[in-house]
């Protein structure tokens, strides 16, 4: 009889580690599967590395929490608090969400940029205000998540070949003009 208790006693640990151990082999299945699904994906479509390493970056978090929350719950944390402790980030997150509202606007803008393709590197570009008046106007030297990065090229203007950083959200507010390849007006 001893030996019987002494079995029960010592079986759910046992199968509690086993649940854990499982648990986190599956969350590292999950990340290496992940990781092979975006690179068959930047092969397959030309979807730029600013865009992958981000995307891959928060699954890979999201899966992370998601087998803490599971190996928590297994060592006994109730699943109430969890919730409530969830619900309570989430909603101290949306309070950051709605105060860095532009910042957002304009990385997502960045996305819209890299997947759309509105204007690439070397385009000459022109952000109108007014059909009847010229606008911010250039060559795009560099397109980043917050700023797309153009030379100036009006001349005659005291800023020739100046540099001006264009908020990405700009792109998507106003009306735009392109030149592309070797269709550039003269300057």
């Amino acid at each position: 009889m001893t030996d019987i208790h002494s079995l029960l006693t010592w079986s759910e640990p046992i199968l509690r580690g086993g649940q854990i151990i499982l648990i986190l082999t599956l969350a590292w299945l999950g990340q290496r599967l992940l990781g092979r699904m975006l690179n068959q994906l930047s092969r397959r479509y030309p979807l730029p590395p600013e865009l992958l390493l981000p995307l891959g970056t928060a699954l890979r978090w999201l899966l992370l929490g998601s087998a803490l929350i599971l190996v928590l719950e297994r060592v006994g944390v109730s699943a109430s608090v969890l919730w409530s402790a969830l619900t309570g980030f989430a909603a101290v997150g949306a309070v950051a969400f709605f105060a860095i509202w532009s910042v957002l606007s304009n990385l997502f803008c960045a996305v819209l940029i890299f997947t759309v393709g509105p204007f690439r590197l070397g385009d000459l570009v022109e952000v109108v205000e007014t059909p009847d008046q010229p606008g911010m106007k250039g060559r795009v030297v560099a397109i980043n998540l917050l700023y797309t990065t153009l030379k100036e090229a009006t001349e005659g203007s005291a800023a020739y070949g100046a540099l001006l950083q264009v908020p990405n959200s700009l792109f998507f507010q106003k009306a735009v003009r392109r030149w592309r390849g070797p269709d550039f007006p003269s300057q």
